[in-house]
């Protein structure tokens, strides 16, 4: 065909293409029409439909398999009444075998073994029926059923036709089952979501206003009734006042959170600079205190992020550090690298490392290390961390050598643009 010529042009002419090949073209048409609807029972349905008018049959049914693989039941039906053909076994006549042996079938009326089947499919002036298989990944999905009032030619061109339009109809159907079941779990995800959103909100509220009178109750008693209090009973009221402060850290920790994956992120260009030397002021009295030293590059670079996120980062990894680096902790270091897609900030601490095990738990939501006994904490500083990081298309990631020092690495996506 192109032996004198460079190349062929041909202008693909929907009217033209049916003329020269009436079965591709309904081919190409039913492709069409089921990558249009993604609703399977309206799929169904349109498809047998559109069967139906192709082939100028008089009714037909589809059927699809369950699960288990044992029985098929009815789809979609037209021309004629299904009532009692809901459901078959696949053990069961004319479309058992066709999903058994996976095979097309055409038969006569008139030679059914069913004779009172037979009777009733003469009384409706359909003379032959076919069995189509519905295919699709070399497995049977389930069958297509079409009856006919009059004689249908039957070569193997138009058997390979019917066979294709059952593939077709058995990856769409299989398609648009997936869709629905995966929009289903969506919504049921959706729904879980905000019945946890508002818990927890719930949670965070009513367990604040209780703590924090607890709280002022203690001090009130303390204040003026702690002369008549022996040593056990002001151990009490400590206690009570320690574990109310921890209830109200942990419901702002929650809300923190909360707020961290829920609000939108507002983009500016900031210097990171800023940030760094607002955070290192902000814990100036706790660093003299224990003589940490902290150290920085010079220039620190401008970026597109959330200023209040961004600052939310430092001062949960320095929190994070003093915390549970132990009494080696001498040093705090912030540094910078990039590459093409990224800004990556790290913060690293000489104090006690992070075994290679419980690395990967670290940035979940309540998860604390087994260093962490006796020290007060939320379980999600680190996680709030990893979500900031998330929501500005980065990532965070930890390197410890175990025994001692660890450093956090936070990547800022160059892609993010501000508001304006």
């Amino acid at each position: 065909m192109l032996s004198n010529k460079r190349y062929v042009s041909v202008n693909l002419i929907e009217s033209d293409l049916s003329k020269r090949n009436q079965d591709l073209s309904f081919l190409i048409e039913m492709s069409d029409y089921l990558s249009a609807s993604m609703n399977f029972q309206d799929l169904v349905s349109g498809a047998l439909s559109k069967v139906l008018e192709c082939f100028e049959l008089d009714a037909g049914r589809i059927y699809f398999m369950d699960t288990g693989g044992r029985y098929l039941y009815l789809a979609a039906h037209q021309g004629i009444d299904s009532r009692g053909f809901e459901k078959l076994h696949i053990s069961e006549g004319f479309s058992g075998k066709s999903v058994r042996t996976k095979s097309f079938i055409a038969q006569y009326v008139t030679e059914f073994e069913d004779k009172k089947r037979a009777a009733f499919l003469s009384s409706k002036g359909f003379k032959i029926i076919i069995c189509v298989p519905l295919i699709s990944m070399n497995e049977v999905r389930g069958v297509m059923n079409l009856a006919s009032s009059k004689l249908i030619g039957l070569d193997q061109e138009k058997i390979d036709l019917f066979t294709a339009i059952g593939n077709q109809i058995a990856v769409a159907a299989n398609n648009a089952r997936l869709y629905e079941e995966l929009k289903g779990k969506m919504e049921t995800l959706k729904e879980k979501k905000e019945l946890i959103k508002i818990f927890a909100y719930s949670i965070s509220h009513d367990l604040k206003s209780p703590a924090t009178s607890l709280y002022g109750l203690t001090k009130r008693l303390q204040e003026k009734y702690g002369a008549s209090l022996d040593e056990r009973g002001m151990a009490y009221c400590n206690q009570i006042l320690k574990t109310a402060e921890q209830i109200v850290t942990l419901v702002e920790k929650i809300n923190g959170y909360i707020v961290t994956k829920e609000n939108p992120l507002t983009l500016e260009k900031i210097n990171v600079k800023e940030i760094t030397e607002t955070i290192r002021n902000e814990f100036s009295d706790i660093l003299k205190q224990r003589q940490i030293k902290w150290s920085e590059p010079e220039m620190l670079p401008e970026i597109v992020a959330d200023k209040l996120a961004l600052s939310r980062v430092f001062r949960n990894l320095l929190d994070n550090a003093l915390k549970y680096a132990g009494d080696e902790l001498f040093q705090i270091k912030i540094g910078h690298e990039e590459n093409e897609r990224f800004h990556i900030l790290s913060f690293s601490d000489d104090g006690v490392g992070i075994k290679k095990g419980e690395r990967k738990k670290v940035f979940e939501a309540f998860q604390r290390r087994e260093t962490s006994k006796g020290i007060s904490g939320s379980g999600l500083g680190l996680a709030i961390v990893k979500e900031i990081a998330e929501r500005h298309q980065g990532r965070a990631s930890i390197d410890s050598k175990g025994k001692k020092g660890t450093t956090f690495y936070i990547s800022i996506s160059k892609e993010l643009k501000t508001a304006g």
